[in-house]
């Protein structure tokens, strides 16, 4: 996988700032660019730790971005599905909004129908993030983002300290993602981050090549529950090899009409530590191609099925269906009332730890 600008001459990385407007309560959110060096830009605001733009080259050296975002702070403050966000306490559905840990049932709110999603009401995506920029180490460019989650918030136990680094690598042309978190009581938490993406920087996502490496994945109910674990084989979710994400979105499978389209939890086959690929795309036209990797268990592919046309991009544009399509790399929906699956508990004593790394090339 070809890198853009893959000589050994790169401009020195550098992080730029500037205020992109005020919360209601009077406090500043700042706009911080991250550049690599090599035409790889990330930039991301305070609230929610949202990545507002991902600038990255196509096969002509031109740069785009990649991520769906909107205009103002204003918009990103009026409800939207997640664009860019961190989310957590807990990524995905939790059925009925309820779990028991260690005998003592907790009610979360209810925000997706009868279940509580990405969090609840406000979930880490609409939290105001202590951000700062990391000395320079290396090749690295970084920052990170802190955020205090009080005991009770949402419905969840105990005070959960959060640190989630984003970095961009000059050689490996990559953005990583780093999270660590603490609790001081027992406590569920599954930490992701849910960017739209488009490599062709508009339209839709259709002509755009998947790979995700899994032989299972998780069918639902008519609430987007798990049902437990299914093979991909000779259906239309068996991505193992790298198809148009369009070829079977319209199969009369009963699992792509309970979603609407793909929004499912795919098992990666993987080793149980250490990263392992957990998707590619790739886009001819503009010759980007995006590998995902990561040390979850999961990765949640969600293919915009709910994006309506009533959001507009910074550029005007209408987010219609399909505009981005997610790779939401986690633990499977539902863990805390599915024994069966990997356990998302943490308890004191304990450190949460995750990486996902977007590793960004040119098709051959």
């Amino acid at each position: 996988m070809p890198s853009p600008n893959s000589s050994n001459s790169y401009a020195a990385p550098r992080i730029t700032t500037h205020e992109f407007g005020r919360m209601p309560d009077g406090r500043a959110v700042t706009e911080y660019t991250l550049d690599n060096g090599r035409g790889l830009c990330l930039s991301a605001i305070n609230l929610g730790g949202i990545v507002t733009a991902l600038q990255v080259p196509d096969r002509h050296g031109q740069s785009g971005n990649i991520v769906l975002g909107l205009r103002t702070l204003e918009d990103y403050l009026t409800p939207h599905p997640h664009l860019g966000t961190i989310v957590g306490r807990y990524a995905n559905r939790i059925a009925g909004g309820r779990f028991m840990l260690d005998g003592v049932a907790h009610q979360l709110p209810l925000n997706n129908g009868a279940n509580s999603l990405h969090g609840g009401h406000q979930g880490f995506g609409t939290r105001y993030w202590q951000i700062d920029a990391v000395p320079t180490q290396g090749d690295e460019v970084a920052i990170d983002l802190r955020y205090t989650s009080a005991d009770g918030e949402e419905g969840y136990p105990g005070e959960v300290q959060v640190t989630v680094r984003y970095a961009l690598s000059t050689i490996e042309n990559a953005w990583r993602i780093d999270y660590r978190a603490v609790s001081d009581r027992a406590t569920v938490l599954n930490l992701s981050h849910h960017d739209y993406f488009n490599l062709a920087g508009a339209g839709a996502v259709r002509d755009h090549r998947l790979t995700i490496p899994a032989s299972r994945f998780c069918p639902v109910d008519s609430a987007l529950i798990p049902l437990g674990l299914a093979p991909v084989a000779e259906t239309p979710f068996d991505f193992r090899v790298a198809k148009p994400i369009g070829e079977r979105i319209d199969d009369p499978h009963e699992q792509l009409r309970v979603a609407g389209g793909y929004d499912h939890n795919w098992v990666l086959d993987r080793e149980p530590t250490g990263m392992a690929l957990a998707a590619r795309l790739e886009h001819e036209p503009s010759g980007r191609v995006m590998e995902v990797h990561t040390t979850e268990p999961a990765v949640q592919f969600y293919s915009g099925n709910f994006l309506d046309g009533t959001l507009r991009g910074r550029e005007g544009e209408s987010f219609k269906q399909g505009a981005g399509l997610c790779l939401e790399t986690q633990h499977y929906p539902d863990s805390p009332n599915q024994p069966e699956f990997p356990s998302t508990v943490l308890r004191p004593g304990e450190a949460f730890s995750s990486t996902t790394l977007h590793r960004f090339g040119l098709l051959a």
